[in-house]
């Protein structure tokens, strides 16, 4: 691990930087000039090079903002190409190669952003407003082999500050600094949210004056993606999407916020589109290999499908994943999806058994480089843990619950946004309730699957993720099911529910409880929300039998 920045390091940076940006910087006017052909929302990021590479320099901008960032960098490759000292053009290669809130550069994008840096500060910026936003970035990629990804992320956020308080006004220094904020909020564990709120105060502002700015609602969202928060975030949510249509990120990320509230229908919908114009992408570029994108999307859409019992179509999802060869590019992205996406189809559907059987061959999509991702392969070695647990193979359980133990102790908590090993610690804890649990030690099943489920509230999702594998409150309303406590294990799942609206197993978890405790009343609730989810299903599940027969049964007292 590397070692962490020390104080008088970052007081020399940001001591310099703040001297750099002694002056008020300003934008200029904020006329819009883009390329109507392709839908991307509007940005203007007023720069002092040529109009036409002002022009191409905003369009870039705009794609950067949606996180289409090999577009972004074509885009800034070319201006740079026609237009050698437009210093900033330099900036946007650098910051095409440092995906804020996704996962740490490798080293080939960090040596390409230090490399673009060195050449925009090379070119001369002629405005301190230029060299200002250079010099932030900067702060990013200087010494990245001496100092970890959080530190120099904590840093660039800084100085990103520094530029924002020199002119609030300042639309582009508002939104950039405002996802460095809510990166910034996603390296801790506070559920005060006090970062990601502040991010979304400047967002909110700039929205009034740019209703059309696609970082504005795009960074709404993601400031705003948390339980206690998400319902803040739905008209950003459902306005996303047509600002800009051409990006299928941008089709994509309004799912974030409709599966954070359950709007199962919306969020199908959403990701549906979402792949449709991720292929159009690949198409239009002439990839032989499957977008990451495409990938991201069919997770969310297999998820969504599996709360609303279209288990038909969550099968054709998983199908067709099977059958994609490489990936482009090869990112966490699709080592997520590729692993969560069977995993999810055994588990929701409760198929112990299948789960148990679950594979990874090595040679997975034409090579992919697995062994950057072991965090994502645990995903198929928790669901096999918790399939052979279920079935009673517990020494097949607990050679699966040692390597997911293996994984969590290579992975480092700074290596880059997100803490990945506390999220496989999380499954181990739940594979090893249910493994306690199949041996008989029922208390000790009990304290595993209640740590593992205090873990996970004190900790937050990544935006990659839909949600959990199997979220770890609603398994100890499971497990406390299990051993005939159905009034504690209600109030679990209603816990659970309280941050998983709407998912399947939770209600019907709910609706079982309440009826063995005797509350008929919250039983009929909930396997009437049951009956409501499935309506549009393309399969009965024998949950979906159960509620209607209960709430026959009801109908004849």
């Amino acid at each position: 691990m590397e070692g962490i920045m020390n104080r008088a390091f970052l007081a020399l940076v940001l001591s310099a930087f703040t001297l750099l940006c002694g002056s008020v910087f300003g934008q200029g006017d904020h006329q819009h000039q883009h390329d109507t052909s392709e839908k991307i929302g509007r940005a203007n990021f007023k720069i002092s090079c040529s109009p036409h590479s002002q022009m191409q320099f905003n369009r870039a901008v705009a794609w950067l903002h949606s996180f289409e960032y090999e577009e972004a960098e074509k885009l800034f490759t070319a201006i740079a190409a026609d237009e050698p000292q437009c210093a900033m053009a330099y900036w946007g290669i650098a910051m095409s190669n440092y995906h804020t809130i996704w996962v740490a550069p490798t080293k080939e994008e960090l040596n390409k952003g230090s490399a673009a840096i060195g050449k925009a500060k090379a070119a001369g910026a002629r405005t301190a407003r230029e060299r200002a936003f250079i010099e932030a970035l900067e702060v990013f990629f200087k010494d990245a082999e001496r100092h970890d990804h959080r530190t120099r992320t904590l840093a660039y956020s800084d100085a990103m500050g520094t530029v924002y308080n020199s002119d609030p006004s300042d639309i582009e220094a508002s939104v950039f600094y405002a996802l460095t904020l809510i990166a910034k909020g996603m390296m801790t564990d506070d559920k005060t949210y006090a970062d990601q709120k502040t991010a979304a105060r400047i967002l909110n502002h700039v929205l009034t004056l740019e209703p059309e700015h696609p970082g504005v609602t795009h960074y709404l969202i993601h400031s705003y993606d948390y339980p206690a928060l998400a319902n803040l975030a739905l008209p950003a949510a459902r306005r996303y999407a047509a600002i800009a249509p051409a990006s299928a990120h941008a089709r994509h990320m309004p799912s974030h916020i409709f599966i954070r509230l359950g709007l199962w229908p919306e969020a199908v919908r959403s990701n549906l589109d979402a792949k449709a114009a991720a292929k159009a992408f690949a198409a239009r570029n002439g990839m032989k290999a499957v977008w990451d994108e495409e990938f991201h999307a069919m997770d969310y859409l297999a998820y969504a499908y599996l709360q609303g019992s279209n288990d038909q179509r969550a099968l054709g999802v998983v199908n067709e994943l099977n059958l994609m060869g490489k990936a482009d590019p090869e990112t966490f992205k699709v080592a997520y999806a590729y692993t969560a996406i069977p995993a999810r189809y055994a588990l929701e559907r409760r198929q112990w058994k299948e789960a148990a059987r679950l594979t990874l061959a090595p040679d997975a999509l034409g090579g992919f480089p697995w062994q950057r991702f072991t965090w994502a392969g645990a995903h198929i070695t928790f669901a096999r843990a918790v399939g052979m647990a279920r079935t009673g193979d517990t020494a097949s359980a607990r050679k699966e619950i040692e390597t997911l133990a293996a994984v969590r102790q290579q992975l480092s908590a700074n290596s880059g946004n997100y803490d990945w090993g506390k999220q496989v610690e999380i499954e181990h804890g739940v594979a090893s309730a249910w493994l306690a649990y199949a041996d008989g030690n029922r208390q000790e099943a009990i304290r595993l699957m209640r740590s593992a489920a205090d873990l996970d509230d004190a900790t937050d999702k990544h935006p990659v993720t839909p949600g959990s594998i199997l979220p770890p409150r609603e398994q100890l309303g499971e497990l406390l099911l299990e051993i005939n406590d159905p009034a504690a294990a209600l109030a679990e799942y209603e816990n659970s529910l309280k941050s998983t609206p709407n998912r399947f197993q939770g209600v019907y978890g709910a609706a079982r409880a309440a009826e063995r405790s005797g509350d008929r009343r919250k039983a009929r609730i909930y396997y009437s929300k049951l009956v409501e989810l499935s309506g549009k299903g393309d399969t009965v599940r024998p949950e979906i039998v159960e509620a209607k027969e209960f709430l026959s049964r009801q109908k004849g007292r």
